[in-house]
């Protein structure tokens, strides 16, 4: 059983930078198992997920005040070769005066550097791993809290209460307890185990700005900063850039963390200081805040802490076994899960199976096309579909999009229009098949198109998904044939 308090990725693991990437910058603090761990990570899951995850090429321009540029070459070498690279170019050097990406640097008369990692829509990458644990067999309880943990008879006794109703309750007997809960994982290991966390836990808030596009190409770009950190600008939702992120000490509840006039004073001048484009704050569609758990003690410099992840038993051994994960980052999810999974075989008894390396994630399973071939025959298939809402269906749902569509033969068949390609359709699928519950589970975390949606638009929504029974609606119009 997953218990999940809010929506699925609702906090931390909807609030990343978006990238599948190994690390560069943490070469220079000489973490190479990381890197190469996240390296290997980077190829299998694009192979899993090729719908949701897609190479990019990263500009980096040589600051001669920062960096020497030999090292960023020893760097790039290492980032190349430190696990094997199959799908992926390595890195290249580059005149910027002469390459599309310099023209829309402030200074272009430098060298820079091109090598690859890949984005990825990071809540949707939780809420296919949801789907698949789901088709295995688990029980998925979003907006439901554990609100107590006893021990009873040999097993842990789990109290669930409805985070929308108090009066909802479940109790649950299971032999073993996984504290995955992220920045709250110690406020959990007190509470529970009551007692004082194994680890010392940094929080570190991370931030994040959306403006429109202001360059054409498909490039992304990563800059070093003068406080020797590095900003990122990635082409993001087709018409916007994505700016991130700051990193802030941070302390109090992590659900209602949000980005400070620090951090957008911070975030704007790293675009205004290597573009030839100026932003402010009134230029900015959106933010949003996540707070990460580091490992390490405070004093120490958030940007030298360990993106590395470390799991802790508690009660091992005895009949109350408690597992905690600490730390980790988005690229090594699967081979951390794989971990725990070993291990709480290792406590239990029984034989573990690896967690299949070429295994698609739902909706990743292309039939041996790869992705761009994909796009094409969809486009082939629903010639009807506008190329945009063909395309963002092919993005966001992979080949699961053929079941989101049913016997639609035109657009008008796909139901109410809420705005901006959003149609009944596909509201009824993210409520069937993908737990969404409110406008806002749909808008920002299945999709963003509440970059898109003005307000009418979402208060129609709203009221549609308010007075609306859709499950049942789905149930008695029996629209899809799979049995979850």
């Amino acid at each position: 059983i997953l218990c999940e308090q809010n929506d699925l990725a609702n906090a931390t693991s909807s609030a990343s930078t978006k990238l599948i990437h190994g690390g560069l910058r943490y070469l220079e603090h000489y973490q190479f198992g990381l890197v190469r761990k996240s390296l290997a990570e980077r190829e299998i899951l694009l192979k899993m997920a090729p719908h949701i995850i897609h190479p990019m090429r990263f500009i980096l321009p040589h600051n001669a005040n920062m960096r020497p540029a030999w090292l960023l070459r020893v760097g790039l070498f290492l980032y190349d070769h430190l696990s094997k690279r199959v799908t992926l170019p390595g890195h290249k050097s580059l005149k910027l005066d002469t390459h599309i990406a310099g023209n829309v640097l402030i200074n272009s008369n430098t060298i820079g550097f091109e090598y690859s990692d890949c984005r990825v829509d990071d809540s949707r990458l939780v809420i296919v791993n949801a789907m698949s644990a789901a088709d295995n067999g688990a029980e998925i309880l979003t907006r439901m809290r554990c609100s107590n943990l006893e021990r009873k008879d040999g097993n842990w006794l789990a109290t669930l209460v409805s985070s929308n109703n108090s009066n909802i309750r479940r109790s649950v007997r299971c032999r073993v307890v996984v504290n995955a809960t992220g920045p709250w994982v110690s406020d959990f290991q007190k509470e529970t185990m009551s007692g004082s966390s194994p680890l010392p836990i940094r929080l570190v808030k991370g931030s994040h700005i959306v403006i429109p596009k202001f360059y054409d190409h498909g490039h992304a770009y990563i800059f070093q900063r003068a406080d020797n950190r590095i900003v990122f600008a990635i082409p993001f939702e087709t018409d916007f850039t994505l700016i991130g992120t700051t990193e802030v000490g941070f302390s109090g509840d992590a659900s209602r963390a949000g980005i400070s006039d620090d951090e957008i004073e911070y975030l704007c001048d790293a675009v205004s200081d290597n573009f030839m484009t100026s932003v402010s704050r009134d230029d900015i569609q959106w933010s949003f805040s996540g707070v990460r758990p580091l490992i390490g003690d405070e004093g120490i410099n958030p940007s030298k802490l360990s993106r590395d992840y470390e799991l802790v038993w508690t009660g091992a051994g005895s009949k109350y076994p408690l597992f905690s994960v600490y730390g980790g980052k988005i690229t090594t999810y699967r081979i951390l899960a794989e971990q725990v999974v070993r291990s709480i075989y290792s406590e239990i008894g029984g034989t573990a199976t690896s967690w299949p390396s070429k295994a698609a994630l739902p909706g990743g399973d292309l039939q041996g096309l790869s992705f761009n071939q994909f796009e094409k025959h969809v486009g082939e298939k629903y010639p009807w579909l506008t190329a945009p809402l063909c395309r963002r269906y092919a993005r966001t749902y992979g080949s699961k999009m053929e079941v989101l569509i049913g016997g639609a033969l035109c657009v008008e068949d796909l139901g109410q229009h809420f705005g901006s390609g959003l149609y009944a359709a596909e509201v009824n699928y993210l409520v069937g098949y993908e737990w969404a519950q409110t406008a806002e589970d749909i808008l920002w975390r299945r999709t963003k198109l509440g970059l898109r949606l003005n307000r009418d638009e979402v208060g129609v929504l709203r009221r549609w998904m308010g007075s609306a029974d859709v499950k049942s609606k789905l149930n008695e119009d029996n629209v899809y044939s799979e049995d979850r």
